[in-house]
């Protein structure tokens, strides 16, 4: 992330807080290759009664 500069991090944090407050089960995974964030996966479980 210290590549990024303050536009690009202020928008990857954000955009990771929007998944974080909507996902209820599962998992957010973030590939990384050559120091940088390549790509955010989301895993979301669906919990049925």
């Amino acid at each position: 992330m210290n590549s990024l500069n303050a536009s690009e991090r202020e928008k990857l944090l954000t955009h990771l807080e929007k998944m974080l407050e909507t996902l209820k089960y599962g998992s957010i995974t973030l590939v990384i290759q050559d120091g940088k964030i390549v790509l955010i996966e989301r895993n979301e479980k669906v919990r049925l009664q």
